[in-house]
């Protein structure tokens, strides 16, 4: 295993045990076995190295197949139970960031920097609608952004019971817990489905 590994996984742990605003890249480097000058040379600075985290050692759960691949309800699924997981267990790592607003800020004009941010896997998960519904594979008159914002708000939702519940020691959802909260979005998905306020 390379050094950069070492340093993800080693962040990964520490940032789970002792939330993002504690952890410190000095801290990370101690764990993973190297100095800082050295992790340094791998990522710019702790946001980015966070970043990196979240995409390599978390669930992903951005739209992960191409429109048209599979069916809409089985790729849903999959976005919605990759984000299960990943809200479950990402709670132990954002909640003490969350808490400080100026960390807070600064987190948010970083992210902004990346590219990345809360918002990120609604507008993926609309896109990859909107490109589901140019294939007539989804309803023409469908509300995607409405359909991609409520399925990430309650698999958000749905991490922080989780982890309110369990602890950070807790199991990762089953897929049922995706399905179900799939299917009361799949009429409204459904092609030849009435607009919203049709008659």
């Amino acid at each position: 295993m390379g050094a950069r590994e070492r340093i993800l996984d080693a962040a990964a742990d520490v940032m789970r045990r002792d939330g993002v605003a504690r952890a410190t890249t000095k801290e990370i480097a101690k764990a993973a076995g190297y100095s800082e000058a050295l992790l340094y040379k791998h990522f710019r600075d702790k946001e980015e190295l966070m970043l990196h985290v979240l995409k390599e050692r978390m669930p992903a759960f951005t739209a992960s197949h191409a429109a048209g691949e599979g069916t809409v309800e089985g790729n849903l699924v999959a976005v919605v139970h990759g984000a299960l997981r990943f809200y479950r267990a990402a709670f132990p790592m954002m909640v003490s960031m969350v808490a400080q607003p100026r960390l807070m800020e600064t987190m948010r004009d970083s992210l902004r920097k990346y590219g990345a941010g809360p918002r990120e896997p609604v507008l993926a998960l609309a896109r990859y609608l909107d490109a589901e519904r140019e294939l007539g594979r989804v309803a023409a008159g469908a509300d995607t952004g409405a359909v991609a914002a409520l399925l990430m708000g309650a698999c958000f939702q749905q991490g922080f019971l989780r982890y309110f519940a369990e602890g950070p020691a807790g199991s990762d959802p089953p897929e049922s817990a995706a399905r179900d909260l799939v299917r009361p979005v799949l009429a409204e998905l459904a092609p030849g489905a009435k607009a919203p306020g049709g008659s």
